[in-house]
């Protein structure tokens, strides 16, 4: 295929028309009249559409273990650039979202198995019948905000549309307790951490048996996710479960039920306080979860049901996100006078100064280094060991598929056939990351073209299921 160049005079107008700016769209006809453009493209739809590819510089080769013979090899001294581009694998969509969007994937996977089991994860059926429900733990007040209450109208006499960019922010700033609230995204790892002891504590009491007693007949397995409010605060959604003594594969004991399990947990949340001392100026603090504390069952929820896609879809969701919610920067602050060139809502700002003026108070919470994210310094997503799978286990599935695929397309013997086994050497180094702004817009373009084909081919896929359902097959 030959790639004709545009005139240069034409390139403003062609820019305006496919909604870039002229440098971009100037770069974009350099990389697309590049040779090797059309290798370049397969290897950024091999990674998905990454937005942040990893450049990498080596050799690999492939030879039949007995007899030394050469098999396969390959270099990246034939590729464009002479780079391999494998996907930066971030979960943050603010990032890159065509990774986001796998990791949202098997976040998905990973919780729903945990709610209704999954062979293929090591998950029987059965754990679908054990006692389970999603959970909602929120912060306290550190202030009122503007909201959306049931009434309609806000404290501030305004009756807010729901994208209003005031939504979250302090209705007095000058008396918010922004110290208090970041202290309290700082501490929210130790508060769930906390929560989770107290939780095992409170099913014991109400089984009537002692902790020793609960270790040897019912485990409690949970996955969690962690949520930004518009305010700045963190919170928590998780699915609990009860299960036997050795996880998902054992049945629960017949006392454990969902609302032992609710009560236990608002009982566990309420017992939950991480105190922190007193430093320099500011005076001593006990952190507590807010009163709002949401307990569903999985299954039913206002009469409405709430299934297990439902659940896992909504935690699958904010897994790939971060404190964007509040508008701050997704990546770590140097100096404080760079907000000064960021257009950070006050709210916001404050919020991040308030990590500054604590660091040196508290230098072993490491505010400032997490103060993008507002002082939260925990895991967006965890789990316990026997809730489900784990994501890694997701990713070397992913993995050893591809891995099969290759193997196939360049005629190599099954790795578990020990009459053709292999030995493969191989040399990488980090060569770079990143796209030119040219190669950004094409990348984006070529993630839209697959997240819309899968979209297409699930609708179709979940069309054939209902008709086979119906009968109509």
């Amino acid at each position: 295929m030959t790639h004709l160049p545009v005139p240069t005079a034409a390139v403003f107008d062609v820019a305006a028309a496919v909604g870039t700016d002229p440098l971009t769209l100037a770069d974009l006809l350099r990389v697309a009249n590049t040779p090797g453009f059309d290798r370049w493209q397969e290897q950024i739809r091999r990674t998905g559409g990454c937005s942040n590819p990893i450049h990498l510089q080596g050799s690999t080769v492939t030879r039949e273990a007995k007899t030394g013979d050469v098999l396969y090899s390959y270099s990246t001294d034939q590729e464009p650039g002479g780079r391999l581009r494998v996907a930066c694998g971030n979960r943050r969509a603010s990032r890159c979202p065509a990774c986001a969007w796998t990791y949202a994937g098997d976040v998905y996977h990973l919780i729903r198995a945990g709610i209704t089991g999954d062979s293929r994860m090591g998950i029987p059926g059965r754990v679908r019948h054990h006692p389970g429900v999603f959970a909602t733990l929120t912060a306290p007040s550190f202030g009122p905000v503007h909201n959306r209450p049931a009434s309609g109208r806000c404290r501030c006499g305004v009756q807010h549309p729901a994208h209003d960019p005031v939504l979250g922010t302090a209705l007095d700033p000058e008396s918010y307790d922004y110290a208090g609230a970041v202290l309290w995204n700082n501490h929210a790892g130790d508060l769930w951490r906390r929560f989770t002891i107290y939780l095992r504590r409170e099913v014991a009491a109400r089984a009537g048996i002692t902790q020793a007693a609960l270790r040897e007949t019912c485990r409690v397995s949970f996955g969690k996710v962690a949520e930004f409010q518009k305010r700045g605060a963190v919170h928590f959604h998780a699915v609990v479960r009860l299960d036997g003594p050795e996880g998902p594969d054992a049945p629960p004991p017949a006392w454990a039920t969902v609302a032992l399990l609710e009560a236990a947990i608002r009982a566990a949340a309420a017992r939950v306080a991480v105190p922190v001392p007193s430093a320099g100026a500011f005076a001593g603090r006990v952190l507590r979860w807010g009163s709002q504390v949401d307990v569903q069952p999985i299954g039913g929820m206002d009469g409405v049901e709430l299934t297990d896609q439902a659940v896992a879809s909504y935690v699958a969701k904010y897994a790939t996100k971060a404190a964007e919610a509040t508008e701050t920067v997704d990546r770590r602050i140097g100096e404080l006078s760079e907000l000064d060139k960021l257009a950070l809502p006050a709210h916001t700002r404050r919020l991040i100064e308030a990590c500054r003026d604590l660091d040196d108070a508290y230098p072993d919470r490491l505010l400032w280094r997490w103060a993008h994210m507002l002082g939260f310094r925990g895991h967006f997503m965890t789990k316990s060991r026997a809730y489900s799978t784990t994501l890694t286990e997701r990713r070397q599935v992913r993995a050893d598929y591809r891995a099969r695929q290759e193997r196939r397309e360049r005629g190599l013997p099954d790795p578990d056939d020990t009459e053709g086994s292999t030995l493969t050497l191989a040399h990488w180094t980090y060569a770079g990351h990143g796209h030119s702004p040219g190669e950004s817009w094409l990348a984006a373009t070529i993630a839209r073209d697959i997240r819309l084909n899968r979209e297409t081919a699930r609708e179709a896929l979940t069309e054939l299921q209902d008709r086979e359902t119906a009968g109509e097959w």
